[in-house]
């Protein structure tokens, strides 16, 4: 079947609202496109990221269009490189007829690691985003990394005769920098200030050997964010952060929980 070219339909975004009321952030989420970050051990990674587009909506415009979300992501090609992020935003400014531009791209970031006493090669995934918004010829860009940690517990191993319970936490670090920062470096930052990291692959030396780590290098929660609060004050690269800790505890049915923000002034202080 032959489908006959339509030259005229109604533009029925374009008719005007009459409520006086703009909307802050309007268009497409959860979208899955393939990207290319960068990657320390092999130079760029191939993934792919739910994408969220959006941009402001000024009051007098009923609606907005979607498909030239998707448009201007197509005009990068088929696999996306994170260097496009600052076009892509003026891209979307210029033919939204917007103000702001919104982007996320949420991933899995893939590591290879080995295992601490017998080397055994596993790889391990993270959780990443990257979150940008131009406002005019400004360009604000928040990189976030999801790091799952093994913690023990302080008062546990103080008040137990023997043993001390520990559990699986998560830690959620966003930061502003000032030049390119790698999410290995970010990664390994927050593994540094647990008690011990995680490994997909561990053979009974490996697991003997983070048990011990663990036990040796107790830590609640609040010192895990101020942990890492401490190393990102040293950073310079580092502008601004947010850190938040959770613990999923092992003998609680709760979770405990912190979190650190802070912007650092340009000559260091806060």
């Amino acid at each position: 079947m032959e489908f006959q070219p339509i030259l005229h339909l109604k533009d029925t975004q374009s008719e005007p609202d009459y409520r006086q009321i703009s909307i802050d952030r309007v268009g497409v989420k959860n979208l899955r496109y393939p990207i290319q970050v960068r990657d320390k051990a092999r130079s760029t990674q191939s993934t792919v990221a739910q994408v969220t587009l959006t941009v402001d909506l000024p009051h007098q415009y009923k609606g907005t269009h979607m498909s030239r979300f998707v448009e201007v992501l197509n005009e990068h090609g088929p696999v996306i490189h994170i260097d496009n992020i600052r076009e892509i935003l003026v891209r979307l400014r210029k033919k939204l007829h917007s103000e702001k531009a919104h982007l996320e791209f949420e991933f899995p970031f893939f590591l290879e690691k080995k295992a601490p006493v017998t080397g055994a090669v596993g790889m391990m995934d993270y959780n990443v985003k990257f979150s940008a918004t131009a406002d005019g010829e400004m360009l604000d860009f928040v990189a976030t990394v999801v790091v799952p940690v093994t913690t023990l517990c302080p008062c546990s191993k103080a008040i137990s005769q023997y043993g001390a319970h520990n559990q699986r936490g998560q830690v959620t670090y966003s930061v502003r920098f000032q030049r390119p920062i790698w999410l290995e470096d970010l990664i390994q930052l927050v593994e540094s200030c647990a008690s011990c990291e995680l490994y997909s692959l561990l053979k009974r030396p490996d697991e003997k050997a983070v048990t011990e780590r663990a036990y040796e290098n107790p830590v609640f929660v609040e010192d895990v964010v101020r942990n890492v609060a401490a190393c990102s004050d040293r950073e310079p690269n580092i502008r601004w952060y947010r850190v938040e800790a959770e613990n999923f505890e092992s003998i609680h049915n709760h979770n405990a929980y912190a979190v650190i923000e802070k912007h650092k002034m340009e000559n260091g202080a806060s």
